[in-house]
């Protein structure tokens, strides 16, 4: 049976025989690339600190810490590829998440994989150009922003090829985003409804099912790597997600809110303050690399809402 890990050499994807390490903690995106992997007939070796239970099939789960290269590396042996999927708590990225990059580009390069990482639009900071393209210069404006951007740099680094995968703000079953964790419960239990920055200003969401098909499609890439690709996302504004996702639920929202720095302070969004600025503008991406070198699309509006409405339906 092909074994799936996440770097491939062009020889052994010619063959037939694919090995993917899947590394993730909980990264949105992480149970969806794997699930398409394993679908796929690829053996797959999801590593985590806390492994849960696993039904997926051709998925292997098994408990290891990416900050353990060498530990790493056992897993990762005969590994095509590399998915670098891994979340750290929001306010420690700048210290948890160096550790992490470093121990799985050392294990990628120990067996010799390809590295795929998957990132944001952070890097980019609040001076970029609109619609975003992935081949600007990363200029980071925030203490997370310059986590992410220093993470890419060192994938870049690697003397195996990397490439970086960045995403919007996440949308889908069980995705934790800002959107999920301010407006999302307020809109569910039918109360009045608050979010942060401009709520008339467009935005691109990104379905964590688009996510894991942009991933594993980056992980077939045959042109240079060494860069990055945007997921193909969807636009709205937080007022139009906000009652389109209501509506799905046959409830109304008849005015919204949005969160003024103070009042985010107050209520302990410390951490959310420094990235308000993707909210205060509008926020858009090009994809169209994504979408013609990696023939991916991005779903509906309708189905992401419905995606992370499936238990409240």
């Amino acid at each position: 049976m092909p074994r799936t890990c996440t770097h491939a050499s062009p020889s052994s994807w010619k063959r037939g025989c694919h090995e993917f390490v899947c590394r993730c903690r909980r990264g949105p995106g992480w149970t969806r690339d794997r699930r398409l992997l394993g679908e796929e007939g690829h053996d797959v070796i999801l590593t985590s600190r806390s492994v849960g239970s696993n039904a997926l099939r051709n998925v292997r789960s098994i408990q290891a810490d990416a900050t353990n290269a060498s530990a790493l590396s056992r897993l990762c042996r005969g590994a095509d590829a590399v998915f670098m999927c891994a979340m750290a708590t929001y306010h420690r990225w700048p210290t948890d998440f160096f550790p992490i990059i470093d121990g799985t580009v050392r294990a990628a390069e120990a067996v010799g994989a390809k590295l795929i990482v998957l990132g944001n639009l952070y890097g980019y900071g609040k001076n970029g150009d609109n619609p975003l393209r992935s081949d600007m210069p990363l200029d980071p404006n925030s203490k997370k922003g310059t986590a992410r951007t220093i993470m890419w740099k060192r994938a870049f680094r690697a003397s195996v090829p990397a490439l970086e995968i960045r995403s919007s703000d996440y949308l889908g079953h069980g995705a934790i985003s800002y959107f999920s964790l301010i407006a999302l419960p307020s809109i569910i239990e039918d109360k009045p409804v608050a979010f942060i920055g401009d709520l008339d200003a467009t935005h691109a969401w990104s379905f964590t099912k688009d996510v894991a098909k942009t991933l594993v499609a980056a992980s077939r890439y045959t042109g240079e790597w060494g860069r990055a690709f945007h997921v193909p996302s969807q636009y709205a504004s937080p007022n139009e997600l906000i009652r389109k996702t209501a509506a799905m639920l046959g409830r109304d929202i008849a005015e919204t809110h949005s969160y003024s720095i103070p009042e985010m302070d107050a209520l302990g969004m410390h951490e959310l303050i420094e990235m308000r600025y993707l909210f205060e503008t509008p926020l858009l991406v090009d994809s169209s690399d994504a979408e013609t070198l990696l023939s991916v699309k991005a779903s509906s509006l309708e189905e992401m809402i419905a995606d992370t409405l499936q238990d409240h339906l």
